[in-house]
């Protein structure tokens, strides 16, 4: 961190693209920048390299082992730590390239820092990534389905239990009445005391949903003016013009986690609307008439490719992929 100001952004790009195995770097710039690497960041980079997308996140000891390196590194030169100050320029810029060569589907798990006193943590989720688990300081569990973001401070339990999210995520949430734990959902708040729910931020309509398993769940408004009190098996939805709970009636709510549709004479409009959601397909009917068709086969963790054959095999159609859409055509 000392030596950032002998490499311009264009070097540390170049930098990043070999540790990275995109590039060979060029020999003298690498020789130059070995010279200069005190900290083992070569060693270090490979280990950033074989992260496991699979593997839980405790995103509470990476940043303090990461912050712990700082505060030795400042106080064996008797100054403020670096860290921060270099988080804010360079380093930003080099991580953000990093994290791109190591991979767009690997959850992203990074710190921002306005000052000592105020660490954010942010896990972050791509397009092809679901039922991603982080675990919380306090034995909490929550599993982020894909893009969405899980946010909160770095000392998370010591005096509250406040996150935001934005997106979708299944929070399982370790009991303690004396620390509510708080979602932060846009445009409205969740908070308990330990339970189980399912959290949606970016529906269509933009109206936050919360589906509650175990346990009971208050969901407000931004104002405090209007609540919901949720109890296992209730649907809330809540934004500043509604506020409604109802029970749920869809078996297949929580299927991007499972993977598992279960349908019984369910529609293919509303099949395919599911396939969307879990499976992330998008299926188009050349003739709307395809969509009155009913579906009673479960559908498994299965591929797209196998599902979509499936389909056309039991109402004799065809299909074309046209990028990341299937379209379907009777034969």
């Amino acid at each position: 961190m000392i030596n950032t100001g002998k490499f311009t952004d264009r070097e540390w790009e170049e930098i990043a693209s070999a540790l990275s195995g995109e590039t060979e770097g060029r020999p003298e710039l690498m020789n130059r920048f070995m010279a200069e690497d005190n900290n083992e960041v070569e060693k270090k980079w490979k280990v950033l390299r074989t992260m496991n997308e699979d593997k839980d996140i405790n995103v509470d000891d990476a940043w303090n082992k990461v912050s712990s390196r700082i505060d030795i590194a400042g106080a064996a030169e008797g100054r403020e730590p670096a860290g921060f100050i270099f988080m804010r320029s360079t380093f930003m810029r080099v991580a953000a390239v990093a994290l791109i060569l190591v991979g767009i589907s690997a959850a992203v798990l990074y710190i921002v820092s306005s000052d000592s006193l105020s660490k954010k943590i942010v896990v972050a989720t791509g397009d092809n990534q679901v039922n991603y688990r982080v675990s919380l300081p306090d034995g909490s569990s929550i599993f982020l389905n894909r893009n969405s973001k899980l946010t909160y401070h770095s000392n998370f339990g010591r005096h509250s239990r406040n996150v935001a999210l934005a997106g979708e995520a299944f929070f399982d949430i370790a009991h303690n009445p004396s620390k509510p734990f708080t979602i932060d959902a846009g445009k409205a708040s969740v908070k308990v005391v330990g339970t189980s729910f399912n959290v949606i931020t970016n529906n269509p309509d933009s109206a936050v949903e919360v589906f509650v398993r175990t346990g009971k769940v208050m969901l407000s408004d931004n104002t405090g003016d209007k609540n919901l009190l949720l109890e296992p098996g209730y649907v809330g939805t809540m934004d500043s013009k509604i506020s409604e709970k109802k029970l749920n009636g869809n078996p297949n709510y929580l299927a991007w986690q499972t993977r598992s549709l279960v349908y019984n004479g369910q529609t293919l409009d509303i099949v395919f609307r599911d396939l969307k959601r879990v499976y992330n397909m998008e299926i188009i009917a050349d003739d709307p008439a395809i969509l009155n068709e009913t579906w009673v086969t479960t559908i498994d963790n299965t591929s797209q490719e196998t599902i979509i054959r499936i389909i056309c095999t039991i109402y004799n159609l065809r299909y074309t992929k046209d990028g990341d859409i299937y379209h379907l055509v009777r034969k």
